[in-house]
């Protein structure tokens, strides 16, 4: 199941800061202009899943029972139906963490869309390898590095491991 999430100021205002702190992380595909795309993704995720952001590679967000999920958004024209797909890239696949969750956020940060979530051993298992250079059969969208695609239609509901929202440390 796909859940909207509105996008309030005060979450625009989280991201922009956290971007402007970050800067451009070595290997970015968006050379840093996806950052403030994936802490809106991190916020959105969080206030359907709960738990606490953790700035660490492996993972973005930490559950009160120490699971951990890596948080993979992009940006959206539209809501994404059922069979788009997901992907990560082949670079990330050494990322301790126990769940991907999926994130599309809009070009006008007014909105989000939670797609799902997966385990990470899971993932690998249903998801297709896609080289560089090809060209995706739905947009003609070539794809910029090696990676793994998986439709939205296969990931779990993010509810599946949602908890109490924990504030603070």
């Amino acid at each position: 199941m796909i859940h909207e999430v509105l996008i309030t100021d005060f979450m625009r205002k989280i991201a922009h800061d956290r971007s402007k702190k970050m800067g451009t992380l070595r290997n970015s595909i968006s050379k840093g202009e996806g950052n403030v795309i994936g802490f809106l993704g991190e916020l959105a995720a969080l206030t359907l899943i709960g738990g606490k952001i953790v700035d660490t590679y492996d993972y973005d967000i930490l559950l009160p029972d120490n699971r951990t999920i890596d948080v993979k958004s992009k940006r959206a024209k539209v809501k994404p139906l059922a069979h788009y797909e997901c992907s990560i890239s082949a670079y990330n696949i050494k990322q301790k963490c126990d769940f991907y969750c999926f994130v599309r956020v809009t070009n006008e940060f007014d909105k989000a869309w939670v797609l799902g979530i997966i385990e990470k051993p899971q993932f690998y298992q249903q998801a297709n390898f896609v080289k560089k250079g090809t060209l995706d059969g739905d947009n003609n969208f070539e794809i910029k590095d090696d990676c793994y695609n998986l439709k939205i239609q296969e990931l779990d509901d993010a509810h599946s491991v949602r908890c109490t929202f924990k504030l603070g440390k």
